[in-house]
Formats: C-alpha cells, structure tokens, sequence
C-alpha cells in the first residue's frame, strides 16, 4: 500500500478539473499493477465524481443543472455565504475508488475523474491510497 497527494488549483468559483492523468501518476508512482486506486478530497466545499470526459458539454450541463438543484436564495444560517457549495459536496461525494488491472485505471470507455469545485478559486488537495488485490 502506498499513498501521498497532489495539487489541484482552480481558476473559476465552479468547475471540474479533470484529474485523471493525475490519478494515473499516483498509480505509476506506487509500481501497483493490479489494486485499487482511492482518491479523497479533504475539502468541504469541493468534491470529486467519475463522469463523461470527451465532451465538455457534459461538465457545463452538471454545473448548470447542479445551480438549479441547490438555490442560492435559500435562507442559509452558515455565515461564510458558501452553504451552497457545501450542498454541492453533498451531491457528488468526498471521494471515489477506481479498479487498477494491468497498471491502468480501469475506467469506461468515456470516463474521467473530475475535482468538482464549488468554492473557488482555490488551490486545493487530493489524499490518494494505492492497494493491492
């Protein structure tokens, strides 16, 4: 087992930043070929989700969509003015697992892994565990 973190910064208050080759170099780096890959994020107003990578659309819809499923108008009593974006976190997750074979991740066919930020910008990190089968 193997484990360390990475940086991730970002430039808008929310977006998805593709941290899959990332992701990758943490696996290369820990020489497993066959485990699991376990990304977590330490961060309560970001999360981290697997969705389609090949289109951008796809992480603009989420965002909008994610804008409409949370109101800012709510009356929040958290007094940063960031509850939003901790309903966010709520909705995609702190952390995923992915399956390593063969020294790669075994993601589908369109997959990425995404740092969903919600609170930014910010520079930020990433907790990743290697284990083995």
């Amino acid at each position: 087992m193997t484990s360390g973190s990475f940086g991730v910064s970002t430039s808008g208050q929310r977006q998805f930043v593709d941290i899959t080759d990332l992701a990758l170099e943490a696996v290369r780096s820990s020489g497993v070929t066959d485990g699991i890959c376990h990304l977590y994020n330490p961060h309560t107003t970001a999360g981290l989700t697997i969705n389609e990578g090949a289109d951008p659309a796809v992480q603009h819809d989420l965002l909008g969509a994610l804008d409409r499923i949370v109101p800012r108008d709510y009356p929040y009593r958290h007094m940063e003015g960031n509850s939003p974006s901790h309903l966010m976190t709520l909705l995609t997750g702190s952390s995923v697992s992915v399956f390593i074979e063969g020294g790669r991740l075994r993601l589908g066919t369109w997959q990425r892994i995404f740092f969903c930020e919600y609170d930014g910008p910010r520079s930020r990190k990433v907790w990743w565990k290697i284990t083995t089968a």
